[in-house]
């Protein structure tokens, strides 16, 4: 009676089973259901599954009035339980949602090449997926979305450009603006601005591996205060043997750490006044290392260890390595990177 009451739109009766169906999916579009393996997926984006026996199994799609969630997860897993719903068509389901129909392209960028598809939906459920080559707009909005969502750290940091970036974090972190954040949400919101031509570069197909982030982040150096740049936080530091030693700077996380310098405890021989950074803001800490890299102390105090643990140091070092200067008076003996023959008749700690 229910089919024959309701207008099919086509001149034809519908079967009640089509017809209880399709006032189901009239009045809770959202519920339309299409099978998806074991389970259905609504067009609400919602994953339901019918109970274990139901008449209902094999229908493509259903007309769903209730469902309900299951404290046993339901059926394959999904947590929801369809309680009562009809069989629908397709056709049927289509008209019914209408207004929930939508096309769209979709990209996505992955191991460097950007893909796309034209995906024609019902609310959440894809009808078809059509391979499509994305415009140059399409392919930037997906390799931004990616970055977005995965981050800086889908980029290349080569060591150069990692170095400067913790060096640009010290300075943001001590002096504020007009040095600016390079966290990697600060880098995120201001993407386009600094990354924009690599970000079309990766858009035509450019490995991520290939960009140099080097000059990216020189496009967020500060006028005309980046011209202290390198004074503030040189990249290296000259020890008194001569030697251009590299300064580890903290992790970009943790720009409140101290700057590390690792250097063989003979190339500091007299150095008194330990050095500080950013305009004396920050001294340098050391690790003053064995002939063979090892650390022997660690201090911000060159005066102090000269004039204190230097000597318990020499006492434990200078017969593990004879061929090296252990001087009872580091203040006046020669700073070397040298190693130094061993004289028949003169002793290693002169």
């Amino acid at each position: 009676r229910l089919g024959a009451l309701i207008p099919s739109g086509t001149g034809r009766a519908r079967p009640p089973r089509d017809a209880a169906g399709l006032v189901v999916a009239l009045a809770f579009p959202e519920r339309i259901g299409r099978r998806d393996g074991s389970s259905y997926l609504l067009a609400s984006g919602t994953r339901a599954a019918l109970p274990a026996g139901s008449s209902l199994t094999g229908h493509d799609w259903l007309a769903i009035a209730e469902v309900t969630r299951a404290s046993d997860r339901g059926t394959a897993g999904t947590g929801a339980v369809i309680r009562l719903a009809a069989p629908l068509a397709a056709q049927d389901a289509l008209e019914a949602a209408a207004h929930l129909r939508s096309e769209e392209v979709v990209a996505r960028w992955r191991e460097g090449r950007v893909t796309a598809r034209r995906v024609a939906s019902l609310g959440a459920i894809e009808l078809s997926s059509t391979p499509v080559a994305p415009t140059a707009a399409v392919a930037r909005g997906a390799v931004l979305q990616a970055l977005q969502a995965g981050g800086v750290q889908l980029l290349n940091w080569a060591a150069a450009a990692a170095s400067m970036r913790r060096r640009l974090a010290v300075l943001h972190h001590y002096l504020g603006e007009p040095w600016p954040d390079v966290s990697d949400a600060a880098l995120l919101e201001r993407l386009p601005e600094w990354f924009g031509p690599e970000l079309d570069a990766l858009a035509r197909g450019t490995r991520a591996d290939r960009i140099d982030l080097l000059e990216p982040l020189r496009r967020l150096l500060p006028w005309p205060a980046a011209a202290r740049f390198g004074d503030l936080v040189p990249e290296r530091l000259e020890v008194p043997s001569g030697s251009r030693v590299r300064i580890a700077y903290p992790d970009v996380e943790e720009p409140g750490a101290r700057p590390v310098v690792a250097v063989r405890l003979q190339e500091c021989f007299g150095w008194a006044q330990t050095p500080r950074l950013l305009d004396g803001r920050v001294s340098v800490l050391f690790h003053l290392l064995s002939p063979a890299g090892r650390p022997l102390a660690v201090t911000d105090d060159l005066a102090s260890f000269w004039s204190g643990p230097y000597a318990q140091v020499r006492a434990q070092m200078r017969g593990r390595y004879p061929k090296h200067p252990w001087p009872q008076d580091p203040w006046t003996a020669p700073a070397t990177s040298r190693v130094t023959g061993r004289r028949p008749g003169v002793r290693a700690d002169t």
